[in-house]
């Protein structure tokens, strides 16, 4: 008797041209990008990259065989050095190689943030962990463009290189790296997202330093305990100079070749994001530069931050993107009590709210990020200055729930780590917490409506567009701006006490007038019925009746290509 027989299990999600399945995405990407051959080319090449066997067998190792840190070489000369494995190195390769990092400053077009953020997404949809360098040197270069202009002439190059060299390089070496990738490390113990409670200090030092020309050089002594990416060649960090809380630029080796001072404590051990190091460093009058003004290190960093947010929505979407096309695949392929259970109504309807979300999280997505082109007016600034917040907050919020019911679509396979959701339920709690966890975010929206009335004139300007499409978007659109009304009049408590109802109600707008102007009718009005005139989508599956599930189903995973 044959016991072992497997029968109606789902074949492998391989082969596939993830850009090509992801409808939402070409057309973002087709109305908001470029809109050159070449790009479209790049990125139908990486969506068949992703969609290997091979590149998601790296994905998985990447997560298993984690990185080590090396203190000390074998003679006992202080190294600190993190290894990673070759599945790891595969994978930035292809990253960089994609220019994922910084190939919207190398060619700063119209729609060339658009483009990156889809190379980003489409990588970080498979593996997420090597996102977090990758974003970071992306989001570097705003912040580096108030350098001194001889680190800048030095390292710009490296940083918009496509080639990717794992390590620091020889010890000593007469040439440095030719590419290089920037960490980050402001939070401390005593403090963590106030930084103002920095306590890590930067000496300016005498005689015009070894590179009078990168600016003044200061000397850092503190500890942080959060170093993000402890691999990367360079750091910018917080610390207090004489004239208060600064940004310094920290490489990790030296003009002459030596190595700095940073010393990495230890790894941290996360409940995800395994292939991506986490750290502790200690420094100990560690060599730096001051970029920007001194005592205005939040104002120039939080270029750098602002960006990296943006790259939190999108990896949330990503996320998204990747519990859908896995569960789509799977309702498609497995049956149970008679049928499949994509013609099962209950199934059906679970999948395809997820759809729902994963497309309106896509679509704010790109929409923000062309707002971040170098053409950007000044009044799209003012625009994503509030909807990179509110987007934060509310996509990078519903992605933990989101990856839990797509992997509760799989059954106990979901449950199990040879596939990839049980990853991905750990991997999407940190996009809500990295650069500013729920409460920071709905107190920043705040603080724009206190300083800047100007972002929310120019957010309602875009989201406005919709009016007149869907009488429960009209609705909801004016109960958003009573609300503003309310909470900019309320007292400070109250205000605070509404922060979170306020960012949500923001985005959820902006999300449906999206939906409304760009993906067909059957999404758009799903989502406004769901999200606008029910109960926010509190539970997934809950659809009111009428919804066209077969139609959002079909676009969901590529089998029926709705046009918008």
């Amino acid at each position: 008797m044959i016991t072992h027989e497997v029968q109606n299990q789902v074949p492998p999600r391989e082969g596939v041209d993830e850009f090509a399945a992801n409808a939402p995405l070409v057309e973002a990407v087709a109305r908001w990008g470029t809109g050159t051959d070449a790009a479209s080319a790049a990125l139908h090449d990486l969506g068949r990259r992703v969609g290997t066997a091979a590149f998601q067998r790296d994905a998985e190792l990447a997560n298993t065989r984690t990185p080590e840190l090396r203190t000390h070489d074998r003679w006992g000369r202080r190294i600190d050095e993190v290894d990673s494995d070759e599945s790891y190195h595969r994978i930035m390769a292809t990253a960089v190689g994609a220019g994922a990092h910084t190939s919207a400053w190398a060619d700063p077009q119209p729609g060339a943030s658009v483009d990156r953020a889809a190379a980003f997404l489409l990588l970080a949809q498979v593996e997420p962990g090597h996102a977090c360098p990758i974003s970071m040197t992306h989001a570097a270069v705003a912040t580096l463009e108030h350098a001194a202009e001889g680190l800048r002439a030095d390292w710009m190059p490296r940083l918009l290189s496509r080639d990717y060299e794992p390590g620091l390089g020889a010890d000593g070496a007469a040439e440095p790296k030719h590419s290089a990738l920037i960490g980050m490390a402001m939070t401390e113990k005593q403090g963590g997202s106030d930084v103002r409670a920095n306590t890590t200090r930067a000496v300016p030092r005498s005689g015009g330093g070894i590179r009078p020309d990168w600016g003044t050089e200061v000397g850092l002594t503190g500890h942080k305990w959060f170093c993000s990416a402890p691999m990367s060649d360079a750091f910018l960090v917080l610390a207090q100079a004489p004239g208060g809380l600064s940004c310094v630029f920290v490489p990790r080796v030296l003009p002459d070749g030596s190595r700095n001072v940073f010393r990495i404590q230890r790894l941290k051990d996360k409940l995800g994001n395994r292939s991506n190091a986490s750290s502790e460093v200690e420094f100990d009058d560690t060599t730096g530069w001051l970029v920007g003004e001194e005592g205005r290190g939040v104002a120039t960093i939080v270029q750098m931050v602002t960006r990296t947010r943006l790259d939190c929505v999108i990896g949330t979407a990503a996320g998204m993107r990747q519990s859908v096309a896995e569960a789509a695949w799977h309702v498609r392929h497995r049956r149970a009590f008679g049928s499949r259970l994509v013609d099962q109504p209950a199934m059906a309807a679970v999948v395809a709210d997820l759809a729902l979300e994963s497309e309106a999280a896509t679509l704010t997505a790109m929409r923000l990020a062309r707002a971040y082109d170098a053409d950007a007016s000044e009044g799209e600034q003012a625009f994503r200055r509030l909807a990179t917040a509110v987007a934060k907050f509310q996509v990078c919020k519903r992605g933990p729930e989101h990856a839990y019911e797509a992997l509760e679509c799989l059954g106990g396979n979901g449950y199990t780590e040879a596939f990839p959701l049980a990853r991905r339920y750990r991997e999407q709690p940190l996009l809500a917490i990295w650069e500013g966890s729920g409460n920071v975010i709905a107190l920043d929206v705040l603080r724009v409506l206190a300083r800047e009335p100007e972002a929310f004139m120019a957010f309602f300007d875009v989201v406005g567009e919709a009016a007149g499409e869907h009488p429960g978007f009209d609705l909801a659109l004016a109960e958003a701006r009573s609300i503003v009304g309310e909470v900019s009049e309320a007292d400070a408590a109250t205000a605070a006490f509404r922060a979170r109802e306020l960012a949500e109600r923001l985005a959820l707008v902006l999300e449906a007038s999206l939906l409304l102007r760009h993906s067909p009718a059957p999404v758009a009005d799903a989502f406004v019925r769901s999200r606008l005139e029910g109960d926010g989508g509190a539970m997934y599956g809950a659809l009111p009746p009428g919804v066209d599930v077969a139609a959002v189903l079909a676009r969901a995973d590529g089998t029926g290509r709705m046009s918008a």
